[in-house]
C-alpha cells in the first residue's frame, strides 16, 4: 500500500511547500483539497494546471485525487451539481489526478429512498463524462451516507465502473460499522480510504495515527489480509481544529504507525 497526506491538513499552503514535506516525510503523494482558499482549484488556467502537474512530477509525487464539495444527493437542481462535478473532472484530467471526491449530501428536506436516487442519478450521468476523460469519481462515506451499506445503496443503482467508493473510517466507525463489514461493502468498488484519528467520538480534534480510538490495525488487517494494494491517506483535519498540533511534526510519527501496522498485518 501507498501512504498519502490530504492538503487539509495543511490549509492554504503553497505547493512547493507541500511537496518538501511529502518528500522529507516519505510520502509517496498528496490529497489536494481542492477549494478556492487552496493553491488548486478549478478557478486555474490551463498554464496554472500545467504547471502544476509539472510540479509533481518533478518532485516525483503523485496527485492522489482531487477533494471536492459537491453534496450529489442535495436538494436542488441536477444541472448545477453535475456542472461542478464535471469542473472537478476537468481538472483532474489536466493535473494527472485519477480521482476525483465528492460527497453524499442528502438532508432532512427528503427520505433516504429519494436522497439514494439523486445521488445515483446525478453520478451516472457525470459517469459517462468522467470515462471520456478516464478520472473516476469517488463517493465518499460521510454525513447521510455515512457506512459502506449508505454509500452502496447508491453505488448499487449507479452501476458504472467510473464512480465508485472513497472509504474514510472516522465516519463508518462513527456509523457503527466494523472495518470486516465496511470492506465487504465497499471492496468491489474501493478507490482509496482515508485514515485518520480522533480521540472519541465526542472530541474529533485530529490526533497524531495511533493515538486515539479508531480502529486503524483492523483496517489495516483486513486490507491486508484481501491483498489490497492501493492507498492510504492520512486527512488530518487541521482546516476545523485550529488548536490541534501542526500536521507537518506529524508527519513522520504518523507514517511510522502506518508501516508497524502493515508490518504487523504482512
Amino acid at each position: 500500500m501507498k501512504l498519502a497526506f490530504s492538503t487539509l491538513g495543511v490549509p492554504g499552503l503553497p505547493l512547493a511547500d507541500v511537496l518538501g514535506l511529502a518528500t522529507a516525510h516519505g510520502y509517496h503523494g498528496v490529497e489536494l483539497r481542492a477549494h478556492p482558499e487552496e493553491p488548486v482549484h478549478p478557478g486555474l488556467t490551463p498554464a496554472q494546471r500545467a504547471d502544476v502537474a509539472s510540479d509533481f512530477k518533478t518532485a516525483g509525487v503523485e496527485i492522489l485525487g482531487l477533494a471536492g464539495y459537491v453534496r450529489v444527493a442535495a436538494p436542488g437542481e441536477d444541472d448545477a451539481v453535475i456542472g461542478e462535478i464535471r469542473a472537478l473532472l476537468d481538472l483532474a484530467r489536466d493535473i494527472g489526478a485519477p480521482f476525483v471526491r465528492v460527497f453524499p449530501g442528502g438532508g432532512d428536506e427528503q427520505t433516504a429512498e429519494e436522497a439514494d436516487a439523486t445521488a445515483a442519478r446525478r453520478l451516472g450521468t457525470a459517469a459517462e463524462y468522467a470515462a471520456d476523460l478516464g478520472v473516476r469519481i469517488l463517493l465518499e462515506t460521510h454525513d447521510s451516507h455515512r457506512t459502506g451499506a449508505d454509500a452502496m445503496r447508491v453505488l448499487g443503482l449507479v452501476g458504472h465502473r467510473q464512480v465508485g467508493a472513497l472509504w474514510d473510517v472516522m465516519h463508518t466507525w462513527l456509523g457503527g460499522e466494523q472495518p470486516v463489514e465496511s470492506f465487504a461493502a465497499l471492496s468491489p468498488h474501493l478507490g482509496y480510504v482515508q485514515v485518520k484519528d480522533i480521540a472519541s467520538a465526542e472530541d474529533r480534534t485530529p490526533l497524531v495515527l495511533g493515538a486515539g480510538v479508531l480502529p486503524l490495525a483492523d483496517v489495516v488487517e483486513v486490507l491486508s489480509r484481501h491483498s489490497w494494494d492501493g492507498w492510504l491517506c492520512w486527512e488530518y483535519e487541521k482546516r476545523w481544529y485550529a488548536d490541534a498540533a501542526a500536521l507537518p511534526e506529524l508527519l513522520s510519527p504518523g507514517r511510522e504507525h502506518v508501516v508497524r501496522l502493515l508490518n504487523e498485518s504482512a
